[in-house]
């Protein structure tokens, strides 16, 4: 099952992308058309590849239908339709020499006989279309998968790993191609136009086979990856080929290539989470969810508070760092109009150097030095060092600090 890839890109630069693998674009949607996000849902509207073809695609002789095909009209109640087998067709194909475009389609195929819009669960049963249910020329896909056929655009999908007693603990994984190019899903188109609307509803499928030896261990199921430029993506994407073909099937198998697989963060489960973040394991460095990192952010960033600290060298002893300004003073600094503290201290210097004050006590005595008065409330500082020898000196007011089929697509609501 798919159930949940990331396309967190532009149309304009996927459109670029399968250029330079030289798959032909002409025409693309604007970028505000096709949801952008790294947690693409059902529902959602995505890019799809596809032939500029009729609603109907190419009828067998590579020409459009002028009438809607009823192959499939009426076919659900409550078993899969049973279709004749057509015969091959003749008539020799010589190749589509139409254009292709990029189309904006939502997430979901509704056939196109349907009449009213189904509800979400059913949707959701056709998000996805198995490999083994395109074999026999019968069912819902039997129309898409002769006439529109197409390509689903991602960089990746998630899986989702069970773990744990009942597999309660379920952990995400993103699978992407190890070349670092766009996954080209094979998928089918359809377009739709409900009773009581007035606009047509175009709308796709992701097909699925058995997963490769690489990701059995997440699920048993995986989505059909095509390279482009390939033999067996001009064959898928050729509207001319209008037959079911044992070829055709057999370009529905386990990718061969390389693939990466990793745990991302688990906040990729809820549908409203966007992130880049969730097609980066978790543990890498580029993480920015990684809890090491959180850690180390920190660390940079006091690293950068402290290298816009200025180091003065100087041969002072702490016993001589230049006195706190008290707060009385506060407004000799604004009259000052510096900023340099230390012009302040020397504007002040006659005031509060103790050595520039006249010592006017006698005693018969050793002359001790005077010890001016202590403004109110102020605090008596000590050497970093010692407490030994230290010389009591006016100390300021504290200053301020730093801060994912059956019948349920309108079963009676088909015409006879």
């Amino acid at each position: 099952m798919c159930g949940r890839y990331a396309l967190g890109i532009r149309a304009s630069f996927v459109r670029y992308q399968l250029q330079q693998q030289n798959m032909q674009v002409d025409n693309a949607p604007n970028d505000d058309e096709a949801r952008e996000t790294y947690n693409f849902p059902p529902g959602a509207y995505g890019l799809v590849y596809r032939a500029e073809v009729p609603d109907n695609g190419l009828s067998d002789d590579g020409q459009g239908n002028t009438e809607n095909d009823t192959t499939n009209e009426g076919a659900y109640d409550g078993a899969e339709a049973q279709e004749t087998q057509e015969e091959p067709s003749s008539h020799k194909k010589a190749g589509f020499n139409g254009k292709y475009e990029l189309k904006t389609m939502k997430w979901g195929l509704i056939p196109f006989w349907t009449k009213r819009s189904p509800d979400y669960g059913s949707m959701m049963r056709t998000i996805n279309c198995r490999d083994d249910s395109l074999i026999e020329n019968r069912g819902m896909w039997n129309t898409m998968k002769q006439r529109k056929r197409c390509i689903v655009v991602a960089q990746g999908f998630y899986e989702w790993l069970k773990k744990g007693p009942g597999g309660k603990e379920k952990i995400p994984h993103f699978v992407k191609r190890k070349d670092g190019q766009l996954m080209c899903f094979a998928g089918l188109w359809d377009c739709v136009k409900y009773e009581d609307a007035q606009d047509k509803l175009y709308t796709y499928t992701i097909i699925t086979t058995d997963s490769n030896k690489q990701l059995t261990f997440l699920h048993d199921r995986m989505p059909v990856i095509l390279d482009p430029n390939t033999d067996a993506m001009r064959l898928w994407m050729d509207p001319t080929t209008t037959k079911w073909s044992n070829e055709l099937q057999n370009i529905l198998k386990p990718f061969q290539g390389e693939l990466e697989c990793y745990p991302v963060h688990k906040d990729v489960g809820k549908v409203g989470n966007n992130s880049p973040d969730f097609i980066i394991p978790v543990d890498s460095k580029d993480n920015k969810k990684n809890i090491a990192n959180f850690f180390g952010n920190a660390k940079k960033n006091n690293a950068k508070v402290e290298e816009l600290r200025e180091t003065i060298d100087h041969d002072s002893s702490e016993n001589h760092a230049p006195l706190p300004i008290p707060a009385q003073n506060e407004n000799l600094k604004r009259k000052a109009g510096v900023e340099d503290e230390g012009h302040i201290d020397k504007a002040m210097k006659l005031e509060f150097d103790p050595d520039t004050k006249p010592q006017t006590q006698a005693s018969s005595s050793p002359a001790k030095p005077i010890t001016p008065a202590k403004p109110t409330g102020a605090r008596k500082t000590r050497s970093a060092t010692s407490n030994a020898g230290s010389t009591k000196k006016p100390s300021s007011i504290k200053t301020e600090g730093n801060q994912r089929i059956t019948g349920f697509f309108g079963k009676g609501d088909a015409p006879g």
